[in-house]
């Protein structure tokens, strides 16, 4: 409720995740998946809110599409989204709240703070050497032959 104050809400929640007392809320709709219209969705989006994955996270760096990511923590995961969370943190490129400290409140002022700087955050994806991978596999061809 405190989001839809002020925000558009579009929840992908997953299979079977749907939560029947939230359906026809203003301002929110919730889906289990998404195919041909996600990049609708992305398109729409002044910012997303996300897991880790490497799917993920490449999709949002691709788009330059202001983030917030919660990585998966150890206990649920390999571990792997922690470190792809750590490494766009580290980047520039995503607001990173740990599942452990998430709260309504740190949610909150994470969407406030990411909003206030999103042109650094997108600056930064602009500007990373993993944006253009053609000429970066090329340029490492050319090393390999010298």
């Amino acid at each position: 409720p405190t989001l839809l104050r002020d925000y558009q809400v579009i929840h992908l929640c997953g299979k079977n995740n749907l939560v029947e007392k939230l359906k026809g809320l203003s301002a929110y709709v919730q889906f289990e998946y998404i195919n041909d219209e996600l990049k609708d969705l992305f398109a729409a989006a002044d910012l997303v809110i996300s897991r880790a994955g490497a799917n993920a996270i490449c999709e949002l760096l691709a788009l330059r599409k202001p983030n917030i990511l919660i990585p998966l923590p150890h206990g649920s995961s390999r571990g792997d989204q922690i470190l792809n969370a750590d490494s766009f943190e580290q980047q520039g490129f995503s607001y990173v709240i740990s599942e452990d400290d998430l709260t309504v409140s740190s949610l909150i002022d994470g969407i406030h703070t990411l909003l206030k700087s999103k042109d650094k955050y997108i600056d930064a994806m602009n500007k990373s050497k993993l944006n253009n991978s053609v000429e970066t596999i090329i340029q490492l061809i050319r090393e390999t032959q010298r």
